[in-house]
């Protein structure tokens, strides 16, 4: 009879382990009942062991760690190896179909669902090991995941998507205003839809004549090159359409000027020597720098040229700084401490690197400044992302026209 106890600590053990990593990265919806199987499962698994004594009980406990490592080895490995699932749409164009004579301008930018969903990690995960890049270990990702979905529980849903509409709809009336009405935007995104590549196929079949890449990112990054790769993989060359890239923002002193704005309206009236301002950057680790050290070297470039710029306008040298959100030091709330030491009356931060609201800006960026020991007399206010404000669309409209002949 104690074969059947043996036999079902096995299948139990496996099943919390598999519970447990369904629990950790399914949708808000589904983790409810997950962690209450995983629960019954778990209890049902301790009464069991309970039963035995001695080496049978040294036995069972051993042997239920050894298939809960493998449900949670297995279930990591099926969870971390969801495909994305988008399609590339069909070209139904033909090669020798003359185009309507309008410019593509196809803006491209990272993405984030609205609502939780790992897919972009997930392709992120793979494209680090790909390249040979460390990252979290792979037994560990389901913790990442699962930090990720309580982001979203905290914010509700993510803006961005909703921004870069907005966005690249200002962007196109930009460009009519600007004397250009045969340019048209197609919105794309890395992690969300429709994608680059996706982009360009419709652009294509709607008889683009020449495909402008806008890339709304602060750096030159593995992102960029991602969205490069899946541009150039459609094949525009073989229907004689010209595709040209226009590069990040970094060195854009338009959108340099626009932080400046932005803090000049959220103070009013009140004295810049007594404001503190922090750029708050994305970061990555130096390891990541070997493969990619233009990201780091941009943003530093970025939101250096934003401080003198700063400083130019009237706030003091002395109560402004650069942070990162992750992986580089300082962090936010160390250069928030500071600033309180200084005396000032007000602190602002930005999420510098992030083109429009995400989960970045929402949520992990102001916890991490809330980190800080903060008078309640001192006001903390986040201006967040580049968003749709004036000069943010200018600098982009910009980049764009720096690709017409």
């Amino acid at each position: 009879m104690r074969i059947y106890w043996w036999i079902l600590i096995t299948l139990l053990a496996s099943l919390v382990g598999v519970g447990l990593i369904l629990f950790m990265t399914a949708t808000p919806v589904q983790m409810s009942l997950y962690l209450i199987l995983t629960m019954v499962g778990l209890f049902c698994l301790i009464w069991i062991i309970s039963r035995f004594k001695g080496m049978h009980l040294i036995f069972s406990i051993l042997l239920g760690l050894v298939f809960f490592g493998l449900g949670y080895y297995g279930m990591t490995s099926y969870v971390l190896s969801r495909e994305d699932t988008r399609e590339l749409p069909p070209i139904t164009r033909q090669v020798d179909t003359p185009g309507d004579g309008h410019t593509a301008v196809v803006y491209f930018t990272h993405g984030e669902p609205e609502t939780y969903d790992p897919i972009g990690w997930l392709n992120q995960f793979r494209e680090f090991d790909k390249q040979g890049v460390p990252f979290v270990p792979k037994l560990v990702r389901p913790f990442f995941i699962y930090q990720l979905r309580n982001a979203y529980l905290q914010v509700g849903q993510s803006h961005h998507r909703q921004m870069h509409i907005q966005m690249a709809k200002a962007l196109q009336q930009s460009l009519i205003d600007a004397g250009y009405p045969d340019f048209r935007v197609y919105l794309s995104f890395l992690d969300d839809e429709p994608r680059p590549d996706a982009a360009v196929v419709d652009a294509l079949n709607k008889g683009a004549d020449e495909i402008i890449a806008a890339e709304i990112f602060v750096s030159i990054s593995n992102h960029t090159a991602e969205g490069e790769e899946l541009i150039k993989s459609v094949g525009t060359e073989d229907y004689g359409i010209p595709l040209k890239f226009t590069g990040p923002l970094w060195n854009s002193s338009t959108l340099h000027r626009m932080f400046v704005e932005k803090a000049n309206a959220a103070i009013g009236e009140m004295d810049k020597s007594k404001v503190g301002v922090i750029l708050v950057g994305h970061g990555q680790p130096d390891a990541w720098d070997q493969e990619f050290a233009s990201e780091t070297e941009h943003e530093m470039l970025f939101r250096q040229k934003i401080l003198d710029l700063f400083v130019e306008d009237g706030y003091l040298a002395d109560n402004l700084g650069l942070a990162w959100m992750s992986f580089k030091e300082p962090r936010p709330a160390e250069l928030v401490e500071q600033l309180i030491e200084n005396n000032v009356e007000m602190v602002l931060f930005f999420s510098a690197a992030i083109s429009a609201d995400s989960i970045h800006s929402q949520f992990d960026i102001p916890e991490l400044i809330h980190e800080a020991d903060i008078p309640d007399n001192i006001p903390v206010i986040n201006l967040g992302a580049w968003n749709d404000h004036p000069l943010t669309i200018q600098a982009i409209q910009e980049l764009v026209l720096t690709q017409v002949d």
